[in-house]
């Protein structure tokens, strides 16, 4: 199987096929955070741990763009390198659907690919797979859905809800680095405030900022105008990444040429998809030596995979 094929396959996919594949990843998701590991992956609550040893692929944003997920698989050879490694990551930092012709197929890949290689393959959630309370718009997934399976779409949307409650929300490696979609909870005592972010919500915000959050200019935070979550200053992204002990957080969540480092180095907006409605030239993904030195932001910039 390249990533050719596997489009191809997404294509001409059934929805017996696409039943199955969701049936199947939410229970391998249950069953890691039941067992507080998947592989090296150690699992706490909705929080991925990795020690500092292997490879990661990162990706951002794809939101239904099957022609940039399938240039990622390709370019970076995860397929062959899942195949030969152990320690070889493929880790997707959320919002899969929406706003993309291809999302059905979008989402039968990484599901086929977390089905593939369990072990291998961090789905995190993105505020496109929020709880219920946080809905977002424009949310097509309904629309796109209906498009391929007609009547039988219901039966399949209804699996989604609880697919996006099993998804992890974050992810560490160990002393380096801090990944999600949106942003830090502004307010957070310790990391297990992340780990069980999505358990005290909405008694707390903490969820809803990983989501929702973005980087902003100076100090501080402010309301955000997308409606959730907030913006948070510089001293706010140091304050918590110091309190984790890591160096640099790699977030989605916004458009940008592939790449924006901001916070001094401390942030890092990584987009995976382009062209319409985004209408960016540039999409991106990350390849991350996990035993290497921790990088801050603008290094990782000057290092991503453009395309």
């Amino acid at each position: 199987m390249d990533a050719v094929q596997l489009a191809d396959q997404a294509s001409v996919s059934s929805f017996e096929e696409m039943r199955s594949f969701l049936q199947q990843v939410i229970q391998i998701l249950k069953r890691e955070r039941g067992e507080g590991k998947a592989g090296f992956q150690k699992i706490k609550g909705g929080l991925v741990e990795l020690e500092p040893e292997g490879e990661a692929v990162v990706v951002g944003d794809i939101h239904g763009d099957l022609k940039s997920l399938t240039t990622i698989l390709k370019q970076s050879q995860f397929l062959s390198k899942a195949n030969k490694n152990n320690k070889v990551y493929l880790i997707f930092l959320g919002d899969y659907g929406d706003r993309g012709e291809q999302t059905v197929d979008v989402y039968w890949v990484i599901l086929k690919l977390k089905l593939t290689f369990p072990e291998n393959v961090v789905l995190l959630r993105g505020n496109h797979e929020g709880p219920e309370d946080l809905g977002v718009h424009p949310f097509d997934l309904p629309y796109f859905l209906n498009s391929r399976y007609g009547k039988n779409w219901r039966e399949i949307f209804s699996f989604f809800p609880t697919l996006f409650n099993s998804l992890h929300h974050a992810l560490t490696v160990k002393g380096k680095y801090l990944m999600l979609h949106g942003g830090v909870p502004k307010e957070i005592n310790s990391i297990e405030d992340i780990a069980m972010a999505h358990q005290t919500h909405p008694a707390t915000d903490y969820l809803t900022q990983i989501l929702w959050n973005d980087p902003g200019d100076g100090e501080g935070c402010y309301p955000s105008p997308r409606g959730a979550g907030i913006i948070f200053g510089e001293d706010i992204s140091k304050k918590v990444l110091e309190k984790l002990k890591v160096k640099t957080l790699i977030r989605s969540h916004e458009p940008c040429e592939g790449v924006l480092p901001t916070h001094r180095g401390r942030v890092l907006t990584l987009f995976s998809r382009k062209g319409h409605p985004y209408y960016n030239s540039r999409a991106a993904y990350l390849e991350i030596d996990l035993s290497a030195p921790a990088k801050d932001a603008y290094q990782l910039a000057k290092e991503a995979h453009l395309f």
